[in-house]
């Protein structure tokens, strides 16, 4: 069963949230075409003051910005922010209003509108199993294919379901248990890339998840980390 996300849902922490999402479906219609993944990867960042230990991989760790201000909005956003200039990436709001959060879709299974998607991507079809696989593998791959652009749909709200700039996105909840494993954040930065914050969740198994690597100098960091412990 899938059920339309409310802003009641998200009002937890971003280590909270994260895990519910794995398995839900997120839908976009972009300029009429529409598409529907399911969530298989995620990760947490708090913002500045969110939560009892500080995140220093977040964007709003240092406080609000023009770049995050949809961070620190009410939850049932998308915050869309464009990665080395040339990706979007698509995050789920969540916390209560003023207290910046975010879950970073990282992948997802595309279970609806291939087509498009493989338009948006500029790959051919027919897809092959490895092309179908990887549509939405990675968080530049899942903006893209679910035709969300920074800065034109930064902001849309997935609870009211109200178009911008020619699109609409819905968020739904499943209700079907998944196997959930953890692990540091992927090419993240010094200890915030490691195992001393574990915000990364994805479901067990699943061929969509993206592979892991060390963020800049966070190898060296997670290494200090054993040795002290």
């Amino acid at each position: 069963m899938l059920r339309a996300a409310t802003r009641a849902d998200l009002l937890g922490l971003p280590i909270e949230v994260a895990p519910r999402l794995l398995g839900a479906h997120l839908a976009t219609v972009v300029d009429g075409a529409e598409t529907m993944l399911r969530i298989t990867e995620v990760e947490a960042y708090h913002g500045k003051g969110t939560g009892t230990v500080p995140d220093p991989g977040s964007h709003a760790r240092m406080g609000p910005t023009a770049r995050n201000a949809t961070m620190w909005g009410e939850p049932g956003h998308l915050y869309v922010y464009l990665s080395h200039g040339i990706h979007s990436c698509i995050n789920v709001v969540c916390g209560p209003d003023g207290e910046a959060g975010g879950v970073l879709l990282r992948a997802g299974e595309v279970i609806a509108g291939s087509d498009a998607v493989a338009a948006r991507r500029g790959i051919a079809t027919p897809l092959s199993r490895i092309a179908l696989r990887d549509l939405a593998r990675g968080p530049g791959r899942l903006g893209q294919a679910m035709g969300l652009r920074h800065a034109l749909h930064d902001g849309i709200d997935f609870a009211s379901g109200a178009a911008m700039n020619g699109a609409t996105a819905q968020l739904l909840w499943s209700d079907l248990p998944v196997g959930v494993s953890t692990g540091p954040r992927v090419g993240v930065a010094g200890l915030a890339g490691t195992m001393a914050f574990p915000w990364r969740f994805w479901i067990t198994g699943d061929p969509t998840v993206s592979p892991f690597r060390w963020g800049r100098g966070a190898a060296e960091a997670a290494r200090t980390l054993e040795d002290a412990g």
